[in-house]
């Protein structure tokens, strides 16, 4: 007996889920409410089942991501993407680690709804049009009108990643040590001198509301919080090398932006209810 189409390609409607939605919990929802109607749904009609889920995921998700554009609107200070706890094998497929890196998802905040759909269904997932058309209720010639606007506007605010995922991992490492130590000196060796930290606390743990700029700025932050810090490691998240830190005993998520060598951004998650995903990695696939 052949395994059920949904079951098959689970971990696919995760990762569409996620990358429409930057939320874990949020994409659990809709790849559960599409497992309800996939149940009640005639097999024998249904001719590639694959297609047809994804295009299923895609209509709950933008369903979904309209109702949270609303709700993002009233959030308290800077929002984040949810960090996933990912494999080192998830690096080796450059294109999903990107689509999926902190860096990305913050980048496809700024895409109205059918922008970010039909862009990740394309640029990420290689549908063709028509599908993406079916998937959002447009025409195959609006959708590629919306296709080259989400990339032109991708393409001006994506991060210039140019290091290798083994580069990146001993800046993490250099960046905690540095941190651990409180060595302001080289802290700020690492950092570009335009850095930019972001940290979200969604109004439950403390965090700056707003961005901080400049290395000074930047480098008199992580002073002060390398004071409440009690416990570092390197882990993975969302494809790339990062760090978890126990901040008066709560944890911390921060994701680095690395390019030729030096941090151009840091992203802190501090939100607990985005901090539940970093015990076991989650499954990822295109």
């Amino acid at each position: 007996m052949s395994a059920d189409p949904f079951v098959t390609h689970r971990s696919l409607l995760f990762t569409v889920a996620y990358e429409l939605l930057g939320s874990a919990a949020d994409a659990e929802d809709v790849v559960q409410e599409s497992w309800l109607r996939w149940a009640d749904v005639d097999r024998a009609q249904v001719r590639d089942p694959r297609a047809y889920l994804v295009r299923t995921v895609t209509r709950q998700a933008l369903n979904r991501l309209r109702t949270l554009s609303r709700r993002r609107e009233e959030y308290v200070g800077e929002w984040l993407p949810e960090p996933l706890l990912t494999s080192p094998d998830v690096a080796e497929d450059v294109e999903l680690a990107e689509s999926v890196s902190i860096a990305m998802l913050t980048v496809l905040e700024t895409l109205g709804p059918a922008e970010r759909a039909v862009f990740v269904l394309r640029e990420v997932f290689d549908l063709p049009y028509g599908e993406i058309a079916e998937a959002v209720g447009k025409s195959p010639e609006a959708v590629r009108q919306i296709a080259r606007r989400a990339r032109g506007h991708v393409a001006a605010r994506r991060p210039r990643v140019s290091v290798s995922r083994t580069e990146q991992q001993a800046v993490v490492e250099r960046f905690l040590a540095a941190l651990r130590t409180g060595r302001l000196g080289e802290l700020m060796e690492i950092m570009a001198p335009d850095v930019v930290l972001i940290a979200d606390g969604g109004g439950i743990a403390a965090a700056v509301l707003t961005p901080l700029h400049g290395i000074e700025s930047v480098a008199a932050f992580l002073e002060r919080a390398q004071r409440a810090a009690r416990e570092s490691t390197t882990v993975w998240l969302n494809g790339a090398p990062a760090a978890r830190i126990e901040v008066d005993g709560e944890p911390a998520a921060v994701s680095l932006e690395v390019v030729e060598g030096r941090v151009t951004r840091i992203y802190v998650m501090r939100n607990p209810r985005k901090l539940t995903r970093l015990t076991q990695p989650a499954e990822l696939a295109r």
